[in-house]
């Protein structure tokens, strides 16, 4: 165990109560479809370098006839930061203590007119403290319907905050959520912040509503689309769609190297990549 002052302890327990109710919510859409998935839970420890307990955290997975894999992690750790890598890290090149504690969810769907996600939100503190994080939809056949939902429920998300946020974090997920390589953006984007640290109830409450806007608007998305007809072709598309996106996850994504570099379950670090892909 690793102790938890009162802002940690709060950011824990919302990013746990999230996992929690997207959980319950995933299970009801495969209950609606016929199936008795049901998430997997596998508790994991993490062991910091300097040999002092690093918390740990819960993987949990689903298969289903809806949701082909998804995955939805928290974690809570804490420790020091090894060699130049602390220099990397907002607030670490002095001190390389540091704690962070999130949810991180990857979504991949049986149908390819559902399109897939991924959401993030987490609390870091080093010798700064920030919330950072975001959501983007990442559909292998786009409708402009879902894309502007997505959107729009995101910025009622900022827009009860700062009128500023979302054409800024959207940006921001637009310039991240790209695959240099490829030239192409992975999905229709969404919103991405870090380092939010102005002050802290208020960029807490503002991460909350994050989550909330996600858990309401994704679902519907997702039984929109779930019965929709296809085939082999649309398929095909999905599967080398896929591919894009483990590329980028395993290429440039931030939070994969951080797991990576802090000693991480790494089931958990590449829950995020999909059952099935293919390269044409």
């Amino acid at each position: 165990m690793i102790e938890l002052d009162e802002q940690q302890q709060a950011a824990r327990t919302w990013f746990e109560s999230l996992r929690d109710a997207i959980c319950a919510e995933f299970e009801a859409i495969e209950a609606e479809a016929g199936s008795d998935a049901r998430f997997e839970y596998v508790a994991w420890d993490r062991t910091d370098p300097s040999g002092e307990p690093g918390g740990g955290g819960v993987r949990g997975v689903m298969k289903g006839k809806v949701f082909e894999k998804v995955g939805v992690n928290v974690s809570t750790v804490g420790g020091t930061f090894e060699g130049e890598f602390a220099k990397t890290i907002h607030g670490a090149g002095e001190d390389p203590k540091f704690f962070a504690t999130g949810i991180s969810l990857v979504a991949h769907m049986a149908n390819p007119h559902v399109p897939a996600v991924h959401m993030n939100t987490r609390f870091l503190a080093t010798t700064r403290r920030w919330f950072g994080g975001g959501a983007d939809l990442n559909p292998p056949i786009p409708y402009a319907e879902d894309t502007e939902a997505f959107h729009a429920a995101l910025a009622a998300a900022c827009d009860a905050h700062d009128p500023a946020h979302y054409p800024r974090f959207k940006k921001w997920a637009d310039e991240y959520f790209y695959i240099p390589h490829r030239k192409v953006h992975r999905g229709v984007g969404g919103i991405f912040y870090d380092h939010l640290e102005q002050d802290w109830a208020a960029d807490f409450a503002f991460t909350q509503d994050v989550g909330r806007a996600f858990l309401d608007a994704y679902p519907r998305i997702v039984r929109r689309r779930m019965s929709l007809p296809f085939g082999e072709a649309e398929r095909q598309r999905q599967l080398e769609w896929r591919g894009r996106y483990a590329e980028f996850n395993l290429i440039y994504d931030r939070g994969t190297l951080f797991g990576l570099k802090t000693g991480g379950n790494i089931d958990a670090i590449l829950m995020s990549l999909p059952p099935m892909a293919a390269w044409s």
